[in-house]
Order: C-alpha cells, then structure tokens, then sequence
C-alpha cells in the first residue's frame, strides 16, 4: 500500500474507486465500505481511501486533542489488511476547510483519476458541510462516476459509530467495544524500556507509551492478547501511572507476556484487548504489588486457556 501524507498536490494516473471519511477506528460498518472497495478492485480498480489528519480539530483550532480509536500508523496496518492501494492523508488547510462542496467534488476526482465512490449515508464535506452523497450522485453524470450509498450498520437496535465505540472504551466496555468493532480493540506501538520494577517482582513487561490521542480504557488492569513477529502470546497487561511506585509515572500500557521470557526493546507489537480484570490500585508495599500481580497473572492465564487460546 502506498501511504501519502502531508501533502495536497496529489495525483494517482490510474483509474480508481475511492472512499472518504475520518475512518476512525474501522469499525464493522466501515467492513461494508471496505467490501465495496474490493469489488471495485476485482474491475480493475485502485482502491483508494482519503481521509484527513486526524484530527482536523487539532490542526485549525486550538482544542483538547480530540481522542481517537486508532492512530494514523495503526489505521495505515489496518488498511493494508484490508487491500487498499492508497492511503491518501490529506492535511486539513484553511484553503481545503473553505472549499465548496463542488469545487472539492472537482479537485477529488480530477487528481485521482475517480471512476467509482463509496460512501456511507452521513457522510459530509466541504465548506460548512454542506456537501453529502445526494449531491456526489447529482454530480456523478457531469463526472463519469458512479455513486455508492452504504448505509448505518446496527447492534442492539443502535448504529454502530466511531462515537458509540469511543464511549464504550472509556466506560471500559471492552467486550462490547470488541463486538462493535469487528476485532480487538489494540494499542500497538514500540517496546521501550521502563523502570524495571516489573522485573524485580517476577514480572518483567512489555511497555508501550501510547501517544496523547490515542483513546484508552480506565486505568486498570486487563487480560490483553499480543502479537510480536507474527506470533501470538496471552498476558495481563496494565493500562494507567502505576500509584504504588513514587515519583512522576507517565501513562504506560505495561503487558506481562505468560511465559515468555525475550528481549524485545525496540520492536513493534500489538497488544489486543480481550477482557477487563481489575480497577489500577494503591498498594501499601512493593511486596503487597507483587502478591496482586501473581494473582493476576494466574487468573489471566486461567481465563486465556479457557477462553481465549484457540481463537
């Protein structure tokens, strides 16, 4: 997949069918537009996805940064799975956030070579929002392209959306999460090294510290899944500041892998989130932590064998 970022002079010469929108998370309606995308490709196709720099809120205004389900490289891995030729990150420039909805439905399809487009039923865009796909299907004729309308996908009677998802995760529905969106929920990043204290009770972890918008459950811990170099490994993986230990802690994802015993500092892995435990607690001793922790671990890889090992 060809990853194209930070620019707006951009151009693709082959014929292609393309899909818009934020894409946060990628979720199981997002799967209808991604099925769409792939008969396309079967005709000859490119398929392409263009989305802005997420947030567009944090490039224009000066805002909290806006929590995101996935991060740009892990949407960027997600794409790939799904077969997408291009990823196109456009940056959300004044000029673009003014644009007209017409003149954008010019500039989008004259610079990628669009055929076919797929978009779901809320879909919005130009200045004001005042585009959708009522008026991509008025222009489709002028254009020489056809128009797709994907609509909402439901679960209990509900829509399934990148909000409703975000809303589960910072509740710690992390199951519910799971089924919304299809997969695990995942933080995936680089090994770094930490304070070793893990070590030292005789559970030495995998840490990952998450960038600032990435979206994260209650600080607790939590029976995770991870990937490193395409094999698969059970843990128990802590999401907060650890309170037991002084000084300042940053907010770490911190994985106790079960039998594993590697170096991996520096190499990237996933860490899928498949149950919660417990809530993050304030020990009274380093030995007291360390009793919790075994706990922990042992009831983890209880609930893992059971339940989890053979999916």
């Amino acid at each position: 997949m060809e990853y194209r970022k930070d620019i707006t002079d951009f151009c693709i010469s082959e014929e292609t069918v393309i899909s818009l929108g934020k894409f946060d998370g990628i979720h199981r309606g997002h799967e209808r537009l991604m099925e769409y995308l792939a008969k396309e490709k079967k005709k000859g196709l490119k398929a392409v996805i263009f989305t802005f720099d997420i947030p567009p809120k944090k490039k224009v205004k000066q805002q909290e940064i806006e929590k995101v389900l996935t991060t740009n490289e892990e949407k960027m891995h997600l794409f790939e799975q799904h077969g997408i030729d291009y990823l196109i990150e456009c940056p959300f420039t004044e000029e673009i956030m003014h644009m007209e909805p017409e003149d954008f439905v010019d500039w989008i399809v004259k610079k990628l070579h669009v055929k076919s487009l797929v978009v779901g039923t809320d879909f919005h865009f130009g200045y004001q929002r005042r585009g959708d796909h009522k008026l991509l299907q008025k222009l489709a004729l002028s254009y020489g392209y056809q128009v797709e309308v994907v609509e909402k996908v439901q679960e209990d009677g509900c829509d399934i959306s990148s909000t409703r998802i975000r809303d589960t995760i910072t509740k710690g529905q992390i199951r519910k999460a799971n089924s919304l969106l299809g997969y695990h929920y995942f933080v995936q990043g680089i090994v770094v090294h930490g304070n070793e204290i893990g070590r030292t009770l005789n559970a030495p972890t995998a840490n990952l510290l998450p960038p600032a918008e990435k979206i994260l459950p209650p600080f607790g811990v939590y029976l995770t899944r991870t990937i490193i170099d395409g094999r698969t490994y059970g843990g128990i993986t802590n999401v907060g500041c650890k309170p037991t230990i002084s000084g300042e802690n940053p907010i770490g994802i911190e994985t106790n892998l079960f039998d594993f015993d590697e170096q991996i500092y520096g190499k990237e892995i996933k860490v899928e989130f498949l149950a919660p435990v417990r809530p993050e607690m304030k020990f009274s001793s380093l030995e007291e932590l360390k009793e919790r922790m075994q706990a922990d671990i042992a009831y983890g890889k209880q609930v893992y064998v059971k339940t989890y090992k053979s999916l």
